[in-house]
């Protein structure tokens, strides 16, 4: 798999840009964010999460909606796709990874949401 990624896009005055998986939050509950593969697939797997999607959303035989399936949270729901089905939907999207690395308390956190800064109802 390729480990390229896009330029973050759209305005994030209020998260703090991470481009390598060496970065890190300033402070616990900070809000990131990234399209670095590398940074995006170790957030997933340090909280066991696989690449999945939500099904019945497909188009054209591609993922539709994606997600993380985190243990024991109803992955009943989702597919699991392959790391490269997820990232090559997430670059054809251009999507942005807006997330938590901890919660205030310095719990680690699963907060996530992905961003399309192309559209205009995201």
């Amino acid at each position: 798999m390729s480990e390229q990624h896009h330029p973050v896009t759209g305005d994030h005055k209020y998260e703090q840009e991470i481009s390598s998986a060496e970065e890190h939050e300033e402070r616990p509950g900070r809000s990131l964010v990234t399209t670095d593969h590398e940074v995006i697939r170790r957030w997933a797997e340090e909280r066991g999460a696989k690449p999945a999607t939500v099904p019945g959303t497909e188009h054209d035989g591609r993922p539709g909606v994606l997600r993380f399936d985190f243990p024991g949270y109803g992955g009943e729901d989702l597919k699991e796709i392959s790391w490269d089905e997820w990232f090559r939907t997430f670059e054809e999207r251009n999507l942005n990874f807006i997330y938590q690395e901890h919660r205030k308390d310095g719990s680690l956190s699963n907060f996530f949401r992905l961003e399309s800064p192309d559209r205009e109802d995201a």
